[in-house]
């Protein structure tokens, strides 16, 4: 149940997700999976949004260079932990918000203790190798993972649903190599909130996800453009191999 003051907060949204997907959220738990440019944008947006848990990973302290994309950090945090901060930062924006930092790298080892008991799962890693570790978590236990990534002007973003959909092996089989990207706020706020529009839809069952689809964005152009994936039969986690 929603508090009146908890009405009163959402009531702008509620006629958009009705009283009952409020207090769903409400009871819903997210895992946020980076608190780099993707990540505080996402922490925060889910904040607003109203989900009741958001457990934020990263491994990192910030950096000045963070600062020109990074919304939740200021010059007096540079050499603090991402994940602390980034919990302090949207600690209290809703009245009930529960807020759990893991200042951790993502391993097979951890990957499951850290996706335990959440609904759903946002990506805003920065690298393929632990994108597939947690995804594959994902996967196994059953848990959306919303995959997002930029590269200056440029984002793209796909729901993963197990069982459902391709799964991210599917969607990239052969990832870019690991390096520093080009990053611009602007292009991690409209991807980081799109990841976050999908969570909604997939917590409450409301329009169509991105299943089987990677939603390209390209900023320099203004254009979007949706490329239809399929799950592959030699997928090494999801296909006919991986299922045994």
């Amino acid at each position: 149940m929603l508090t009146p003051e908890e009405k009163e907060q959402f009531i702008r949204q509620i006629p958009i997700l009705e009283e009952k997907g409020q207090e769903i959220l409400k009871g819903s738990k997210v895992l946020v999976a980076g608190a780099g440019g993707l990540g505080t944008t996402i922490a925060l947006h889910c904040a607003f949004a109203g989900f009741g848990t958001i457990r934020i990973a990263d491994c990192d302290t910030i950096e000045r260079s963070n600062l020109n994309r990074q919304t939740l950090y200021r010059p007096k945090d540079i050499g603090k932990i991402k994940a602390l901060v980034a919990e302090d930062r949207i600690r209290g924006i809703t009245p009930y918000l529960k807020t759990e930092a893991v200042n951790a790298v993502i391993t097979e080892e951890n990957a499951m203790q850290l996706t335990d008991g959440m609904d759903v799962i946002i990506d805003a890693m920065d690298n393929y190798d632990t994108r597939y570790i947690l995804a594959d978590a994902a996967e196994d236990c059953g848990i959306p993972f919303i995959h997002g990534a930029i590269d200056g002007f440029y984002g793209q973003v796909a729901t993963i649903v197990p069982g459902c959909s391709a799964c991210l092996r599917c969607i990239v089989p052969h990832p870019p190599p690991r390096e520093k990207v080009p990053a611009l706020s602007a292009t991690t706020g409209v991807i980081g909130s799109i990841q976050v529009t999908e969570a909604i839809k997939c917590i409450l069952g409301k329009g169509t996800l991105l299943t089987d689809r990677i939603l390209m964005w390209d900023g320099l152009q203004g254009e979007t453009a949706l490329i239809h994936v399929s799950p592959l039969k030699d997928c090494p986690h999801c296909g006919s191999q991986g299922r045994g």
